[in-house]
């Protein structure tokens, strides 16, 4: 397994080993003690959430709030997508700085995206499904989102038209009006 922190350096691309030959492919997609080693914690994660969204639909940004922030290791198993995290700790020095990295079926990489962060991403692919793994049982009480196009963020989504939302995230707060983390 290799690991690659991005700009921001919290946020760590796992790009697994694979194993292919003439009957398809084998890699190991979760190993604790791989993981952990990877991004220098260990992590012990308590569910897995599944989602399959046609070419432009945009999920997020989302995120729960404090006292049970989620992190997620994110992963595609069909399809393909831009897959974006965006630092809302106010007192990071990447406050509201976003990364951003294409995650697909043939690439088999993965996106550890830290508590205090946002998440969303953009179906690139018809029947683009997406397995993430999270650090805290979901909460509705807690769910947050922010605006997926706040220009304080200015995330360069690849774009071919408007996206496709739910209407949850259309009436996402701008990050200025949004409840983040100290």
């Amino acid at each position: 397994m290799d690991a690659t922190r991005l700009a921001i350096s919290e946020v760590v691309v796992i790009e697994p080993s694979v194993f292919e030959d003439q009957r398809g492919f084998f890699f190991e997609s979760w190993n604790r003690t791989s993981f952990a080693t990877a991004i220098g914690e260990d992590i012990d994660f308590v569910q897995d959430n599944q989602s399959l969204s046609v070419k432009g639909v945009l999920r997020g940004l989302h995120y729960q709030s404090e006292p049970r922030p989620q992190g997620k290791l994110v992963r595609v198993v069909s399809g393909s997508v831009w897959d974006v995290a965006v630092d809302i700790r106010r007192s990071s020095p990447t406050f509201a700085q976003w990364v951003g990295v294409e995650l697909s079926a043939e690439n088999h990489r993965q996106l550890w995206i830290p508590p205090g962060f946002a998440h969303g991403f953009l179906a690139l692919a018809e029947g683009a499904d997406v397995i993430y793994k999270v650090t805290d049982y979901y909460s509705g009480e807690l769910d947050r989102s922010i605006r997926w196009d706040d220009a304080e963020i200015g995330i360069d989504w690849p774009l071919e038209g408007e996206p496709t939302l739910s209407d949850k995230d259309a009436a996402a707060p701008y990050l200025l009006d949004a409840e983040v983390f100290a």
